[in-house]
């Protein structure tokens, strides 16, 4: 065992993720070398400081952020099929070295244990069952939402999404369990085209705060620039009233990598070109933004704004 090797493991084995065949080969190893030990000594020290520190929960921004990378990460993996999917010995070794994983998996197996044991106990044939299918599934037992439908010419939408087994839920816009999954698809769907789908559907009803904060979150985070044009769309009517979305759209008028969705903020800023914010915000794009169609129509826009008496 070299040294080079040892050094590129030891955080796996102060964090407890290295096998135990590779941990006793460590082990022998930086028992005869000094510079590995000393090594070892500092990546426990800084593991120890590390522990110490607080550890501050993240907000439902950057995990809503971080969830549409991952999935979008997810949608450009090309998955592995049929039968070379199932490699149980990968599995297992993968098992193996995630603790975290095994123990996950160890609680979900003994909670669906807990459960199939309480409907074999509980009341008589013809009691109704735990979980009635016109329930809407918590977030936590949703695996992904498929298909989003409205029916042609009526206002009836369909859901279908999937937990254990696949389930599908009907009604209107106005439907609690509607909305409830339409909010879910738009933050953490794995899919870009349900995302849009849903994001289009909630821009039927931005009056809603809950609503709301999922179009701003979906125009600043997701990944799909569809998905955020269609958000910037539907908060356009509330940029001159609510600065919560107007801060948003001058993000993204700053920030967003899509000139489409730069360009449509620019438009959608004119009612309220004269707020300080704004006009600070086209000032800086006007001296210097990399895009010209940007710097031009800023001048454009700033050069329409009333002068002050």
């Amino acid at each position: 065992m070299h040294c080079d090797w040892v050094k590129a493991n030891i955080t796996l084995y102060v964090y407890d993720e290295l096998a135990d065949d590779a941990r006793y080969e460590l082990e022998q190893h930086v028992a005869r070398c000094a510079e590995c030990a000393a090594e070892l000594k500092v990546t426990r020290e800084f593991r120890s400081t590390m522990s110490e520190l607080p550890q501050p929960e993240p907000t439902p921004n950057l995990l809503a952020a971080s969830r549409a990378r991952l999935q979008e990460g997810l949608e450009r993996t090309q998955p592995r099929r049929g039968w070379l999917a199932l490699d149980p010995v990968a599995w297992l070794r993968q098992m193996r070295f995630s603790p975290a994983l095994a123990a996950v998996l160890l609680m979900v197996g003994f909670a669906g244990g807990v459960g199939a044991t309480w409907r074999m106990t509980s009341g008589s044939p013809s009691a109704s069952p735990a979980v009635p299918a016109s329930l809407p599934a918590t977030e936590a037992s949703i695996a992904g939402i498929s298909t989003i439908t409205q029916q042609p010419g009526s206002d009836q939408i369909e859901i279908k999404y999937d937990t254990v087994v696949p389930q599908k839920v009907e009604g209107n816009l106005n439907d609690q369990r509607i909305q409830q999954l339409l909010l879910y698809a738009a933050r953490s769907n794995y899919n870009s085209g349900v995302r849009q789908d849903s994001v289009d559907l909630l821009s039927q009803k931005p009056d809603d705060s809950r609503i709301r904060e999922a179009l701003r979150s979906s125009l600043l985070y997701d990944t799909n620039p569809g998905v955020r044009l269609k958000a910037l769309e539907a908060l356009g009517p509330y940029v001159k009233d609510d600065i919560g979305v107007r801060d948003a759209v001058l993000e993204a008028l700053q920030n967003d990598s899509n000139p489409g969705v730069r360009a449509e903020a620019i438009h959608l800023l004119q009612p309220c070109r004269a707020d300080g914010s704004v006009r600070q915000v086209l000032e800086k794009l006007a001296a210097g933004d990399q895009s010209q169609f940007i710097r031009q129509q800023s001048t454009r826009v700033l050069a329409s704004v009333p002068e002050i008496d």
